[in-house]
């Protein structure tokens, strides 16, 4: 598959900002026409910094671009992005191969990749499910797969889900181009983005990403 076309990003870049957006302009028009109390106040403010957020959230999911390569140890970045998922009040738990070798990366544009399929693995898990992550070697490449305990994914539209701006669950949170980058992004370290599942068997996502030739 190929990555997002820039025509694809900018198409979905502007339907997910459009209710950030409106939301933003309906908190200014209230604090303009003032005569409100603190807890109102405080509350637009909340609603606004939610809405900043989205934008965010939304524009790094978008923004591809280029790779630049440097030595990563990828366990590390494994860590790290499951003790911010953590954080933010996420069942989320790292299994980390030791020993494994530094692979030629771009650090900020892997952690996105990481990032996204936690948060697709978070976000279609039931409550009190548990989210794994787990890096490990496999034949002159480091697998790194995101396991959730969801609905899972039919056969059929395992493909259709990294096309930019699908989403088989509508009623649930997210931009629909999450999967999408996360793919360009393997893809554009020589490597690949693979998905197992079932249904009622949850989801496996795994980034599989080359060794640097010796």
């Amino acid at each position: 598959m190929s990555a997002p076309s820039d025509g694809d990003r900018l198409a979905f870049l502007v339907h997910e900002v459009r209710s950030p957006v409106a939301a933003l302009s309906a908190i200014a028009e209230a604090l303009a026409g003032g005569d409100l109390d603190e807890g109102t106040q405080r509350e637009l403010a909340g609603l606004a910094l939610a809405a900043c957020r989205g934008i965010e959230r939304v524009v790094g999911d978008a923004a591809v671009g280029s790779v630049r390569l440097e030595e990563v140890d990828v366990g590390r970045l494994v860590k790290e992005s499951v003790a911010a998922a953590v954080l933010s009040g996420a069942s989320v738990r790292a299994s980390v191969a030791p020993g494994l070798p530094r692979i030629d990366a771009d650090p900020l544009r892997l952690r996105q990749a990481l990032d996204n399929l936690v948060a697709n693995a978070v976000t279609h898990s039931p409550p009190g499910g548990e989210v794994v992550v787990n890096a490990r070697m496999g034949e002159g490449e480091i697998l790194v797969s995101v396991s959730d305990q969801g609905g899972g994914i039919p056969v059929e539209e395992q493909e259709r889900i990294f096309e930019p701006g699908v989403r088989l669950a509508t009623a649930l949170p997210g931009s629909g181009i999450g999967l999408a980058v996360a793919r360009a992004i393997a893809e554009a370290h020589g490597g690949r983005l693979t998905v197992e599942s079932a249904p009622g068997e949850g989801a496996t996502f795994t980034l599989v990403l080359p060794l640097p030739k010796s």
